[in-house]
């Protein structure tokens, strides 16, 4: 009879994993037993070796699963984490829809959120500082760095933390990386034979342990486009709006939702200036996702 192991799955393609295993530090390729479960990066397995081969048979349950989502389809992220780091730039446009609805996410699985912005030695620098100044406004730390130089004040941010990095393709998220995790590249190297690509990173996803113990940990995600939460509770969605909480349970109907109601708190703060109308827009239209997305006759 197989011995069970337990382990922390460090990286994910497609329905390959690396675990690495708790009894040996040695990171082991396994396939997914059940075709129902989901496994991220972040998540704590059980595994067996069977038949030839390793397979997770299953999975600890969580304290925070990532991911996004439409009416159709989901992409796990990163399970367990306790952190978001959005990494923007002077040089690309942001695209500021997306950046909204990272936060929501981080919000909704009651992580902290941190405006990375890089490369701080590119013309342009202080106006992206000043588009930032809202969310710093909210409470959203932005540690100001350039990867290529110095990273000293975002690693202060993701020290003792497990946090996964986000972003638009060319922020520079692996020239970060590579900063503060200085042996990612050799890592890449060892988990890529298992997962059956050249640089597992542009498909999927990579966790980097940032202490002995792998109580800390680093998550590398793909660059992205789309955002989508149609997974999320509609009620919950204005919760996620740190400026809009206050508000709540404030409105004369108990039921609302924040759009034509008389006696809306949350639109007459839009009316006064102490909510900005895009993100009052924002749950308008997370919200419509999320019952779209429920509603059984699609």
């Amino acid at each position: 009879m197989s011995r069970v192991r337990s382990g922390l799955v460090v990286a994910a393609r497609r329905r390959h994993y690396a675990v690495r295993a708790d009894d040996s530090g040695a990171v082991v390729d396994c396939v997914l037993k059940g075709r129902r479960t989901v496994v991220a990066c972040g998540d704590r397995v059980s595994f067996e070796h069977a038949a030839g081969s390793d397979a997770i048979v299953a999975v600890e349950p969580r304290a925070s699963l990532l991911y996004r989502s439409d009416a159709f389809r989901e992409k796990v992220l990163a399970a367990n984490v306790t952190q978001v780091v959005a990494v923007v730039a002077p040089d690309l446009a942001i695209d500021e829809n997306l950046l909204n609805r990272w936060i929501v996410a981080a919000e909704l699985e009651h992580c902290r959120f941190v405006l990375c912005a890089n490369k701080s030695d590119l013309p342009g620098y202080d106006a992206l500082l000043r588009r930032l100044a809202p969310y710093r406004a909210f409470g959203y730390p932005v540690a100001e760095c350039a990867a290529k130089r110095s990273v000293e004040a975002l690693e202060r941010y993701v020290r003792g933390q497990r946090s996964v990095l986000i972003g638009q393709s060319g922020m520079g998220k692996s020239t970060l990386l590579n900063a503060l995790v200085p042996h990612a590249q050799a890592r890449t190297g060892e988990v890529s034979p298992a997962l059956g690509s050249g640089r597992h990173t542009t498909t999927g996803t990579a966790l980097y342990p940032l202490s002995p113990d792998a109580s800390a940990w680093l998550v590398d995600s793909p660059g992205m486009k789309v955002f989508g939460l149609a997974h999320a509770e509609p009620e919950a969605l204005a919760g996620a709006f740190i400026e809009m909480r206050p508000l709540l349970g404030h409105c004369r109907f108990r039921d609302c939702r924040h759009d034509r109601e008389p006696g809306c708190a949350v639109v007459a703060a839009v009316d006064e200036g102490r909510v900005a109308p895009q993100r009052l827009a924002l749950l308008h239209a997370l919200r419509s996702e999320a019952e779209a997305a429920r509603d059984p006759s699609r």
